[in-house]
């Protein structure tokens, strides 16, 4: 998965697992700039010499640079160290990445672009913003790499082919036996936390003029004006106790801008990340009874809940297609992604080592050649 330490394995393995999603969420907040100015100086200097190449491919420095200046960047971004010399493994991370795109199929590229285009849809939803907003977050930093917003795309569909090459290849398909094997051996990963079901109103005391990406960033109101938000959030809370259509009132007032999508509802564990005030008065209430008001760092809340749902232990019918855990850019993993990262890392070396050999790669500058490895190492979570 895609947190490996070592770079053959942040660009192969890593990529090698996961599907598209799991990059949108960091390529928002924490795309690479290449300086490609930088580089391009560089390469008027001493020309752009090819430093690998196999059948049907080459890499050349300028290309290496910019690969090398992005995972420099994105490992002291994750708060890793850079670890010396890692030059050799970056070219060989973008060798193993040619040659498994290299056994794409149309069929292969046509359902990666679909689980992009989903991927990137539910991200939008679950963010609240819209595709212009993403623009704007994403198209900076791409700026400061040379890169459009088409280039971009096609690296995350091309991340999103190599989970599929890789299943076909390697037959890392997981069984029913296999699955069941994993849920008996980690009873902990199935129980699920208790859960609410609550609906809230929010009236931000937050300058809505302040455009940090952060809104807990944002500057708060000047007091008189939070007054009156407070003054307002009481004559709402006295319409909600008095019997009115709480998702109605959450619809008119609700200054979340989730509400247009779900109404104010949320569903939460103490897990979850919420701020902890909320949380606090979500888990306290009982079914149907509305919060006093709440005061968050967002402003003004009061909750309803509907619901309480028990802890429990998932059963295993379907469980292999189950989260068992999020990363921490909220991709969902599944028992059939731990158990098939598993097989694909016992099988991928000796699997990469073949392609190179039947592609005829050859990595022209000695310095840049890496020992030949009988295994990736461990990927993090």
């Amino acid at each position: 998965m895609m947190k490996s330490k070592h770079y053959a394995a942040l660009t192969l393995a890593a990529t090698l697992t996961l599907p598209c999603a799991k990059t949108l969420a960091a390529a928002a907040s924490n795309s690479v700039p290449a300086n490609p100015r930088g580089e391009s100086r560089l390469t008027e200097l001493f020309g752009d010499p090819v430093v690998a190449k196999g059948d049907g491919f080459e890499i050349k420095q300028s290309q290496l640079d910019a690969e090398i200046s992005r995972t420099r960047a994105a490992l002291t971004a994750r708060g890793g160290t850079v670890p010396a010399g890692i030059e050799p493994q970056v070219l060989d991370g973008m060798i193993g990445l040619k040659l498994l795109l290299s056994k794409a199929t149309p069929e292969d590229r046509a359902k990666a672009k679909e689980q992009f285009d989903k991927s990137f849809s539910e991200y939008k939803t679950t963010q609240h913003i819209t595709d212009e907003q993403f623009n704007e977050r994403l198209m900076p930093e791409l700026k400061a790499q040379g890169r459009t917003r088409e280039d971009w795309e096609k690296q995350q569909i091309d991340q999103a082919i190599i989970p599929i090459v890789v299943e076909r290849e390697l037959k890392t398909s997981v069984t029913e036996p296999q699955a069941k094997k994993y849920y008996e051996d980690n009873p902990s990963k199935f129980e699920v936390p208790e859960t609410v079901r609550v609906s809230h109103i929010l009236l931000s005391t937050k300058d809505p003029n302040d455009k940090n990406q952060d809104p807990s960033q944002r500057k708060d109101l000047p007091d008189d004006q939070k007054k009156a938000k407070r003054k307002q959030m009481e004559d709402i809370l006295k319409r909600a106790r008095g019997g009115e259509d709480f998702a109605k009132l959450a619809n008119e007032f609700s200054e979340d801008p989730g509400v247009k999508q779900n109404h104010g509802e949320y569903k939460l564990s103490r897990e979850d990340p919420f701020v902890p005030e909320f949380k606090s008065a979500a888990f306290s209430l009982n079914t149907n009874q509305v919060s006093d008001i709440v005061t968050s760092m967002f402003g003004y809340h009061i909750l309803k809940l509907w619901e309480k749902i028990p802890a429990k232990k998932e059963p295993f019918n379907g469980v292999a297609t189950k989260t068992i855990y999020h990363k921490p850019d909220n991709e969902p993993v599944t028992i059939k992604d731990v158990l098939g990262e598993e097989t694909m890392r016992k099988q991928l070396p000796d699997y990469i080592k073949k392609l190179k050999k039947d592609s005829h790669v050859q990595v022209l500058d000695d310095r840049l050649k890496v020992a030949e490895s009988n295994e990736l190492p461990p990927a993090g979570k």
